[in-house]
């Protein structure tokens, strides 16, 4: 019998299929304000962040514009989520994504790494090197690291190397975490789409509010 989350594994391998090569237009979350363009606040993501299955605008980065605008902070949200993609494919085109430096980078990536196996050694080099490469530019961006976890289907010891990638990067690198993106969303069917993996719109709403808590305070401190 074909496990619960080998199936979850195939459905998302399938959301990668159809991407081209060419690093995908990202969306803005709100308009320029009028005295100018606003600083940018870049959501480097997976489908998670993307809001695959949903209307862009209730993806967790558009709630999140939806804060800043309310907290009266000259902030734009720029969604850069590509369905299907793993660490190995943001650190492909984070140089792109860089080439307007944002003010606030939020990398949330390993979840698809994660649902294929991949070595967690692995996922820490590229998550660095995005770091890296990010604090390499002449204005570099304040970073934030979305934390993720894997699912059980490669035991116990597997899931623990993973988990422990984001806060060691934190710690290293001296970055905010948000510890897990899902949390409270995870696991909850009434919070996720059939697939039971992509959240439904009250679960980005629940995402929105655990990224919000990570990232106000770099906001209202001005390090963005």
């Amino acid at each position: 019998m074909i496990s619960r989350y080998a199936i979850l594994a195939v459905l998302l391998t399938l959301g990668a299929c159809g991407r081209t090569s060419e690093p995908p237009p990202a969306r803005a979350a709100a308009a320029p304000s009028a005295g100018g363009v606003a600083p940018a606040v870049v959501f480097l993501g997976t489908s998670l962040t993307a809001g695959r299955g949903l209307d862009p605008d209730l993806a967790y980065p558009a709630l999140v514009q939806a804060k800043i605008d309310s907290a009266g902070l000259r902030y734009r949200v720029v969604n850069a989520g590509v369905s299907g993609e793993t660490s190995a494919g943001a650190l492909r085109r984070i140089d792109w994504l860089l080439r307007d430096p944002p003010a606030v980078l939020v990398i949330e990536t390993g979840a698809n790494d994660a649902l294929r196996g991949q070595n967690p050694d692995s996922v820490r080099a590229n998550i660095q090197a995005i770091i890296d490469r990010a604090r390499a530019i002449t204005r570099p961006p304040t970073i934030v690291l979305a934390g993720m976890e894997a699912l059980p289907n490669y035991g116990p010891l597997y899931a623990r190397r993973f988990r422990g990638i984001y806060p060691d990067l934190a710690r290293q690198n001296r970055i905010p975490l948000i510890p897990f993106l899902l949390a409270g969303v995870a696991g909850v069917d009434s919070l996720n789409q059939p697939d039971g993996l992509h959240p439904t719109a009250a679960g980005q709403r629940i995402v929105a509010e655990t990224v919000w808590k990570a990232l106000e305070p770099v906001l209202k401190n001005g390090r963005g």
